[in-house]
């Protein structure tokens, strides 16, 4: 005999009261919504991309998710607008590698193009647009689309501390099982719903949505400190402190550097002379807001 939804309903219920188990529901998307006259809200766009690899200089956008909402200005997502999903073509076969994570094969792909028009319209009114690893989707997203460029960004992964939260880690799965949830990773738009009910999350420290302190973090000035021309023997020291290695490759320096609160600059720099260089040097620094971190010209 098959159960009813409502006999599944409690039976996952009757799991969970247990404490022996612990169930996971399928995610599904939120409805499109109709805002409401005189409402004041705001617009953002979630991000989501699949590429053909990891160098947004080589590599190609083969599809490309969108999900429009508004929120609240206290962070609170009211509901979904509209979505976007489209596939596009690559000028070379999809790697093997890439079809056996994103289940993404040429036929799908066989074609299509992306319309940049619909693109530009589809983010015309957002704020922000918000990916879970900006650092990547950025990147790739301006290359193929300049409106990208001047809007500001936020990421998802990076400027919420989950594991100060209680999470196990960033990654978009362990973000949605640790809230109760599964769903079909690695395609697009689906990632950008789940993405979205991460930011609807509320936090147990501050009992508000992840979407409202991923918002305070982006709106935040950070420096980037460039340790150009420091000691090769150095570089462990360097690293243990949060350095990264930039090769040069993409037309920034070739040098170690590190992205800090703007409050704690003096601090940074106070470290290089003293520890690195070993004197009075003034250390390569951009100032970097929403509009400008992760891009391509950073």
């Amino acid at each position: 005999m098959l159960s009813t939804p409502m006999d599944l309903a409690a039976m996952a219920e009757a799991l969970d009261r247990s404490g022996d188990f612990r169930v996971l529901r399928r995610l599904v998307a939120r409805p499109p919504y109709t805002p409401t006259v005189g409402q004041e809200v705001r617009t953002a766009v979630v991000l989501d991309t699949e590429t053909t690899g990891l160098d947004h200089r080589k590599d190609e956008v083969i599809e490309l998710g969108m999900v429009k909402f508004d929120y609240t200005a206290d962070g609170r997502i009211v509901g979904v607008r509209d979505t976007f999903s489209a596939f596009n073509e690559p000028s070379a076969p999809i790697p093997p590698e890439i079809t056996a994570i994103t289940g993404i094969t040429h036929a799908m792909v066989a074609g299509q193009r992306i319309d940049d028009a619909a693109i530009s319209a589809f983010v015309d009114d957002a704020v922000i647009t918000i990916a879970h690893n900006s650092g990547f989707d950025r990147k790739f997203a301006e290359r193929y689309w300049p409106v990208f460029e001047d809007i500001a960004w936020g990421c998802s992964a990076t400027e919420v501390d989950w594991r100060s939260h209680g999470f196990a880690g960033a990654q978009l799965g362990y973000l949605l099982n640790g809230a109760g949830y599964f769903h079909q990773a690695h395609r697009a738009v689906d990632d950008c719903h789940a993405l979205l009910e991460i930011l609807a999350l509320d936090l147990p420290a501050t009992g508000a949505p992840a979407l409202a302190l991923l918002l305070e973090n982006a709106r935040k000035p950070t420096m980037r400190v460039w340790a150009e021309q420091s000691p090769f023997e150095l570089k462990d020291s360097l690293k243990q402190r949060g350095y990264r290695w930039n090769d040069g490759s993409d037309g920034r320096p070739k040098s170690w550097f590190i992205d800090v609160d703007e409050a704690v600059l003096d601090d940074e720099i106070a470290f290089l002379r003293t520890e690195i260089y070993m004197s009075d040097v003034e250390p390569g620094v951009q100032r970097l807001t929403a509009f400008t971190r992760f891009s391509n010209r950073v």
